[in-house]
């Protein structure tokens, strides 16, 4: 290719980059052929013309004069007049409450003719029980939504949605947080992906995916879940714990198949047993973004409290959660039963879960409780952390409160945080 051809191509890719920046510019490419360089196609898509269709002038041997001709004085780029944008911007602001800048930036993906659509939009999302609140969000995620025809595209999916038991509230709920379900096809990709679940979970459970990880639909369950859970099945997991991890860590299989698989090997490799559900919670565990970062700042914290390398692997292993506690977390809950009660930091080695529950709710009115018990001689030193801390309430104040309330009558008092210890 000579000099003059190299400024040529310089000049056409340059002024399809700088349009490409507008939406409504045309797109082109200027091909050379390896074999007869200085032959040329160039293709140009008209954003005028149907989808389909396309403009292409192949074989060009192009001079410079013909490509400014082409490419320069042709008009290619279409702007929304001044007016309809104006009106866009306003429309936003006005009737669906967002900020000057939310409707600048949402008015870049929307171009509204008239309000009457838009309005028909609106007016369908209140009558379903959308809040003022959940409509702006709606609008300012998928401002392309008031282009929607309701009756035909919106309704079918709000009503399959419903007719699994999804209230109404639930719903604008969740479509609020993930608007772009209402772009996605009913019959290509919410009812097969709901098919899909439905064949692994329960219905109960696939309510509970929509509400709160609903991300599945958009992705769609071909691409990478399908092929995980294919790898599970290769292993051995059981059908039980493949349900529970789509059910409860539905992210993680959405993981590419290439980096699952690493996920995978390196919780075989801390010794998890592929058969319990902890194998699920582990990959969970480890497939974040930053779970290497996190797992050595966990790793320090643990170790400053004297647990060796065996011990993390242990406690992990029974509550793989407790890995992605915050340093703040463990610091205080150590710092609570370790100087507080006066027990060894080894004593949550076997039970981590006591870690990754409440102090203030759970922890410190149960463990005060135990504490005076303990000092009164009215219990075993000889007790299971898990059966302090992990039971239901009514559970707990059976076994440690009302059966001592003759010997410890303020005992309810002190476990509701109405006296201290030294009270009692």
């Amino acid at each position: 290719m000579g000099s003059r051809d190299l400024r040529v191509t310089t000049r056409v890719l340059g002024f399809a980059v700088r349009n490409r920046s507008s939406p409504a510019a045309s797109n082109m490419v200027l091909l050379c052929s390896s074999k007869t360089p200085r032959l040329y196609s160039l293709i140009f898509c008209s954003p005028f013309a149907s989808r389909n269709k396309r403009l292409v002038i192949e074989n060009v041997k192009p001079s410079l004069s013909s490509l400014q001709n082409q490419l320069l004085y042709r008009p290619i780029t279409s702007k929304i007049p001044e007016n309809q944008h104006n009106f866009t911007v306003d429309y936003l602001i006005r009737s669906c409450g967002l900020s000057p800048k939310a409707a600048i930036s949402a008015s870049k993906r929307l171009e509204l003719q008239n309000p009457e659509r838009a309005d028909s939009v609106l007016a369908f999302l209140r009558d379903h029980g959308f809040s003022e609140i959940q409509i702006s969000k709606l609008v300012r995620s998928y401002p392309r939504v008031l282009l929607a025809y309701p009756e035909r595209t919106l309704l079918p999916k709000l009503e399959f949605f419903s007719s699994l038991g999804v209230s109404k509230e639930e719903l604008a709920k969740t479509l609020a947080s993930t608007p772009h379900l209402l772009s996605l096809s009913l019959a290509n990709r919410i009812v097969p992906t709901y098919e899909f679940l439905r064949s692994l979970i329960s219905e109960k459970n696939v309510v509970s995916v929509i509400k709160f990880r609903s991300r599945i639909f958009l992705e769609g369950h071909c691409k990478n879940v399908a092929p995980n859970i294919g790898l599970l099945r290769e292993l051995g997991v059981s059908r039980s714990c493949i349900s529970l991890m789509l059910a409860q860590c539905t992210q993680t299989l959405m993981l590419k198949p290439e980096n699952f698989v690493k996920v995978v090997d390196e919780v075989r490799a801390k010794g998890l047993d592929l058969g319990k559900a902890t194998f699920m919670f582990a990959l969970r565990s480890l497939s974040g973004k930053n779970s290497k970062l996190i797992w050595d700042r966990s790793r320090e914290v643990y170790r400053s409290w004297g647990w060796s390398e065996d011990d993390i692997l242990f406690a992990f292993r029974k509550n793989p959660q407790c890995m992605n506690l915050s340093e703040k977390k463990i610091t205080l809950a150590m710092d609570f039963f370790v100087n507080k009660m006066g027990w060894p930091s080894g004593l949550l080695i076997k039970c981590p879960a006591a870690l990754c529950l409440s102090l203030e709710n759970r922890i410190i009115p149960r463990c005060s409780v135990v504490k005076v018990l303990l000092l009164k001689g009215l219990i075993n030193e000889n007790f299971s952390l898990s059966y302090v801390l992990l039971p239901v309430e009514k559970q707990f104040l059976e076994r440690f409160v009302t059966r001592y309330l003759d010997q410890v009558p303020q005992l309810l008092s002190l476990y509701q945080g109405k006296v201290e210890i030294e009270d009692v």
